[in-house]
């Protein structure tokens, strides 16, 4: 065997074990994030996996209901609905884009279906 092809075996060992330790090290963080607070409100949102538990320990209104409440306010299309955490319990955070263009994030209380904020 050659010096350049020990080289080249050696090179592609140390990149092969690299690439696997980056690897590895970006699923834990991954799995390891929390979302983000949505955009500075203070609401941490759940993933899928605690929507169900939360929909199935409490008692929580259906996501059309809140949707109905948001709509009552700004008439639109809903492009985005998040349940998170907020200061006072658990909240729909939804995203209305108005029919004359403007973007709202409204927050609906989960359990009451009443509006609690806008921006």
């Amino acid at each position: 065997m050659t010096p350049a092809s020990r080289f080249a075996i050696a090179a592609f060992l140390v990149f092969a074990a690299a690439a696997t330790v980056v690897s590895a090290r970006a699923q834990d963080i991954a799995q390891n994030a929390k979302p983000p607070d949505n955009a500075g409100t203070g609401h941490v949102c759940l993933d899928q996996k605690e929507r169900r538990a939360e929909a199935d320990n409490s008692r929580l209104i259906r996501l059309a209901a809140a949707m109905r409440s948001a709509k009552s306010r700004m008439p639109g299309t809903v492009v985005r609905a998040r349940l998170c955490h907020g200061p006072d319990g658990l909240v729909y955070v939804l995203t209305v884009l108005a029919h004359d263009g403007k973007v709202a994030r409204l927050t609906v209380d989960a359990t009451s279906g009443t509006l609690v904020g806008e921006r």
